[in-house]
């Protein structure tokens, strides 16, 4: 690189959608979201909560490009947090350090984050679980970070393989974490609904005996399928 970086890189603003649009999708669950996008959205399988207890969450997006092995830009996001925002941190999927501890979810308590998501790891479990704030990452190591930089604040992410930016929604819950532009929440609200009817239903047929779908039933009984001595 010819030219060094600016250390930090940072959008102090943007559209952050109210609370009571948020709360449209309180109680949600995430493989709900995820049908109602077509199967898409869920990030890497490798991000999970720290404690399945604490995994439930929804807010809008966050981000901060901390790359890996280094905070600077997580610990300026900090200042730069509103109420019911969801930290969400491109790490690189790094797995040789940790970029947040219990400091860092202290302060984003304090700060009125609603949870944090990233693609890397975390430290100090201990300190971290009383702190009651929903974490998800791709794991646990004792080893720390440097805080050198560059790092971005508040601009577009991938985190976990999906594509996230500021004031995107993000909702959380054991199963891992969703994410999708902020424009298409009416399209989801909308369709959660059928999505638990049609559940329901099957679920339904499901404890009162049934073993195969109709439609799995009549494709093995058609001459679509090819049976074989």
């Amino acid at each position: 690189m010819i030219k060094d970086p600016p250390l930090l890189t940072i959008r102090k603003t943007w559209t952050r959608p109210a609370a009571a649009t948020i709360a449209r999708l309180a109680g949600a669950q995430t493989g709900h979201v995820v049908d109602a996008l077509i199967g898409r959205g869920g990030l890497d399988a490798g991000v999970k909560p720290l404690d399945a207890a604490k995994a439930t969450f929804v807010g809008a997006a966050l981000p901060c490009e901390s790359f890996a092995d280094d905070n600077l830009a997580i610990l300026a996001a900090l200042e730069f947090a509103k109420p019911g925002d969801v930290l969400v941190i491109h790490a690189e999927g790094f797995r040789g350090s940790a970029v947040i501890g219990d400091n860092v979810c202290l302060m984003a308590k304090n700060a009125g984050i609603a949870a944090i998501v990233l693609d890397g790891m975390a430290r100090d479990l201990e300190g971290i679980l009383p702190v009651g704030l929903p974490v998800h990452c791709r794991g646990i190591t004792p080893n720390s970070c440097v805080k050198s930089g560059p790092g971005r604040v508040g601009l577009p992410i991938v985190c976990g393989g999906v594509a996230i930016d500021a004031g995107d929604i993000l909702i959380g819950d054991r199963d891992g974490v969703v994410a999708f532009p902020l424009s298409r929440l009416d399209e989801i609200v909308s369709a959660l609904d059928e999505i638990r009817r049609v559940e329901g239903e099957f679920q339904a047929k499901i404890r009162a005996g049934m073993i195969c779908p109709e439609g799995i039933k009549a494709l093995l009984a058609s001459d679509r399928v090819q049976y074989v001595a």
